[in-house]
């Protein structure tokens, strides 16, 4: 399907699989990373750290922004869910010319995967070791302000900020949004501030999550934005709001927490609840279930097929 300036919608879909796999495979695995066998435990990393919860709707939204933006500025808010910007990273190349193992083949995508969360490998949270990075993702609350100072007085400059709605329950994201007002001119860059409405932080509901949309949009309207609501699982959706920026829009991107991941694990919900903040499979290394569930989890993205092509498009 084919979209605004000859964007096809069905490209960004593609690449939204694909890294969504890879943060998944970054997680957990340390061997098989193609499925060419059944997943056993030995292929499982012997302890499993990271954040699985916001990675699709980073990868929903890094994905729909490069498509049309290719030369964007991309800050993170929630830096805690690396494996999805580092997924982004190796899949533009970004990645390999800072660290030249993260080829675009196999050996590449076992470097990434073995290194995540590893001893003198890559954290778990994004960091200044990520091309591109200069703070810890853990500290939640400075994207907003980030992204006004780096368009100040870059009137070429076009950024786009991704902000949890955890993180908007900060002090500082909330004071932020003031900003708008006093860098809305001609001589600075344009900001594009995304908020991910998954409606969870790491153990309850966001006050976001749980306010209404008219609450919304009033808030931001009320700070000088304009306001729309989006489906980020709907990428003709994301591609339409797209078209039609304005230099105060403000993009409210709705998504499930850990959307596309374990919907139910031992009788709890998992997607569209806190339980997908980290990992929603932690017995994934010795309970047999577990372990056939995060191989059905990474069968869903049909990987092999998406990285013959990527492998192809890339040699």
């Amino acid at each position: 399907m084919q979209h605004g300036l000859g964007i096809n919608v069905n490209d960004i879909n593609d690449r939204i699989d694909f890294c969504n796999y890879l943060s998944v495979a970054q997680i957990f695995l340390q061997d098989n990373f193609l499925l060419k066998r059944p997943l056993e435990f030995s292929d499982i990393k012997p302890r499993l750290l990271g954040h699985w919860g916001s990675c699709p709707g980073i990868n929903i939204a890094y994905a729909n922004l490069k498509a049309r933006f290719p030369a964007m500025q991309f800050i993170l808010g929630p830096g805690h869910g690396f494996p999805a910007l580092q997924a982004n990273l190796f899949y533009d190349g970004d990645l390999q010319e800072y660290y030249p193992d993260a080829t675009h083949n196999l050996h590449g995508i076992e470097y990434v995967c073995k290194n995540f969360s590893w001893p003198y490998g890559f954290p778990s949270h994004s960091s200044p070791m990520t091309p591109g990075v200069i703070a810890e993702g853990g500290e939640l609350g400075y994207s907003l302000a980030t992204a006004y100072g780096a368009a100040l007085g870059r009137p070429d400059k076009f950024i786009a900020v991704l902000i949890g709605d955890g993180e908007l329950e900060t002090a500082t994201a909330l004071a932020s949004l003031n900003l708008n007002k006093l860098l809305n001119s001609d001589g600075n860059g344009h900001v594009l501030p995304i908020l991910h409405l998954n409606g969870y932080k790491i153990s309850a509901p966001t006050i976001y999550g749980r306010s209404s949309e008219r609450e919304l949009l009033q808030l931001f309207r009320g700070f000088g934005y304009d306001p729309i609501i989006v489906d980020g699982t709907r990428t003709e959706e994301f591609q339409l709001a797209l078209d039609n920026l304005k230099s105060n829009t403000f993009i409210i991107m709705k998504t499930p927490k850990g959307y596309t991941g374990p919907r139910e694990v031992d009788g709890v919900k998992i997607e569209g609840n806190c339980a997908a903040h980290q990992v929603p499979l932690p017995n994934a290394k010795t309970d047999k279930e577990q372990l056939k569930m995060l191989e059905n989890w990474l069968k869903s993205y049909k990987f092999e097929e998406l990285y013959e092509r990527f492998a192809y498009e890339n040699r």
